[in-house]
C-alpha cells in the first residue's frame, strides 16, 4: 500500500514518498529518535543530485509517525539496482516505536526489494528487528554533549586541542557562520584539495549546491569558514533538525596548518551550536582504522560508541559482511590527478558509489 499526500496518513503500514508530502518534516519532527537524514531535505537533495528515487516504509499509529524506515533506491547500470538505507549517510536508524514492531517495516521493504529487482538492501544502523541480520560494517561515532555549558565544554577538550584553540586565536584567526551559497562555494574549494591529499575524488558541485538549497537554505545547518586577512583556511558543513547537529564536511588549506584552523571552527561550531540550543553534536562516523582521526575526535572530548551497518544480499538470500573501501589502491592514482580531473572523477562515479 502506498501512501501519498492525498492521503490522511492513518494506514498501519505503508511507503510513503516525503517529496509528495507536505507535512513529512512536520511529522517526523515529533518522533523522538529523528534525525535531519529522516526528513524531506536529504530526499531532495539524493533525487536532484542523483535521480534516487524515495521509498519510506512507514508504520502510523492514527496519524503519529510510530516507525520509520527510510530507503532510496540507487540505480546503476554499473553497480546495478539497490536500497540503501540511506545514500551517504553516516548512521540512519529506522525510528522505532513503543510497540516494538519493527519487523514489519523490514518485511515490507525485502518485499519491495524483491519486486523492484534490487542487488542488495543496506541499512545503516543494525537492528535485530531485521530477522537474521548480521553486522556488515562497523565504525566508531563520536558525538559532544553541548548542554554542559561552555566552560565545561572547553575543560573536557584535552590540553593539547585547548592549546591549539588559543593558538589560532593568537593567529588572528576568525570564524563566520553561514548559509548561502557563496559560503559553500568557498568550503568546496577547500573540499577538493583536501579530498585530493587524501586520494579520493570530490563529490560533484551540484551535490553541495542541493545541501545548501534543501538544508542550510531553510535553517538546517551552516557552514563554518575560518579566515585570516580574509583567507579561507578552513571550512566546515553542519547540520542540525532544531534537537542535534551534526558535523558533516570538513576541509583546509594545508599550507596553513600550523595555524590549527580546523580545532577553531570545531570548538566555535561547538559553542554556537550550543547557543542555538541543540542538545549535542555528533562527529559522525569513522574508520575503525584510522586511529589519527578517532584520537582527534575523543581530544575534542566526545562519547565514543559503535556503530554498526546490516546488509542483504538478495541473489544469495544472505546477510554479507562488507569491506571499508575508504583506503587502497586507487588513492594513489586520485591523489596524482589534476583537480578539473579528480571532480570530474566524482561526478562521474558518486552516482554508482551511493
Amino acid at each position: 500500500m502506498t501512501v501519498d499526500a492525498s492521503i490522511t496518513l492513518l494506514a498501519s503500514v505503508g511507503t510513503v514518498d516525503p517529496l509528495g508530502c507536505s507535512d513529512w518534516d512536520a511529522r517526523v519532527a515529533e518522533h523522538p529518535q529523528s534525525t535531519i537524514f529522516h526528513g524531506s531535505g536529504w530526499a531532495r537533495v539524493l533525487r536532484d543530485t542523483y535521480g534516487h528515487r524515495p521509498y519510506y516504509f512507514t508504520r502510523f499509529e492514527g496519524r503519529q509517525l510510530a516507525g520509520l524506515l527510510p530507503v532510496m533506491e540507487v540505480s546503476s547500470w554499473l553497480t546495478g539496482r539497490r536500497g540503501v538505507s540511506l545514500p551517504f549517510t553516516d548512521f540512519c536508524p529506522a525510528l522505532q516505536g513503543a510497540g516494538g514492531q519493527e519487523r514489519d517495516l523490514y518485511e515490507k521493504a525485502m518485499a519491495c526489494g524483491r519486486q523492484r529487482g534490487w542487488k542488495f538492501l543496506e541499512c545503516r544502523g543494525f537492528d535485530e528487528a531485521w530477522e537474521g541480520s548480521q553486522p556488515s560494517l562497523t565504525f566508531w561515532s563520536h558525538q559532544i554533549d553541548l548542554a554542559v555549558g561552555q566552560v565545561k565544554l572547553f575543560e573536557g577538550m584535552e590540553s593539547s586541542v585547548r592549546r591549539a584553540v588559543r593558538k589560532a586565536e593568537r593567529a588572528g584567526v576568525t570564524i563566520d557562520f553561514d548559509k548561502g551559497e557563496q559560503s559553500m562555494r568557498t568550503f568546496f574549494k577547500l573540499h577538493c584539495g583536501t579530498r585530493r591529499r587524501h586520494g579520493l575524488p570530490p563529490q560533484p558541485w551540484r551535490f553541495f549546491l542541493n545541501i545548501q538549497r534543501h538544508l542550510l537554505g531553510v535553517g538546517r545547518g551552516f557552514t563554518a569558514t575560518a579566515r585570516l586577512y580574509n583567507r579561507p583556511l578552513a571550512a566546515a558543513v553542519f547540520f542540525h533538525d532544531g534537537r542535534q547537529a551534526l558535523y558533516k564536511f570538513g576541509a583546509s588549506d594545508y599550507a596553513f596548518q600550523q595555524l590549527r584552523p580546523n580545532n577553531l571552527v570545531l570548538w566555535e561550531a561547538m559553542k554556537h551550536c550550543a547557543e542555538l540550543g541543540l542538545a549535542a553534536l555528533s562527529l559522525g562516523r569513522t574508520s575503525l582504522s584510522n586511529k589519527g582521526l578517532r584520537r582527534f575526535k575523543l581530544g575534542l572530548g566526545a562519547n565514543e560508541e559503535e556503530i554498526r551497518y546490516a546488509k542483504y544480499d538478495f541473489s544469495t538470500k544472505q546477510f554479507i559482511r562488507d569491506v571499508d573501501r575508504n583506503q587502497g589502491w586507487f588513492n594513489r592514482v586520485f591523489a596524482r590527478l589534476p583537480l578539473p580531473v579528480l571532480r570530474l572523477s566524482g561526478a562521474v562515479v558518486y552516482p554508482h558509489l551511493s
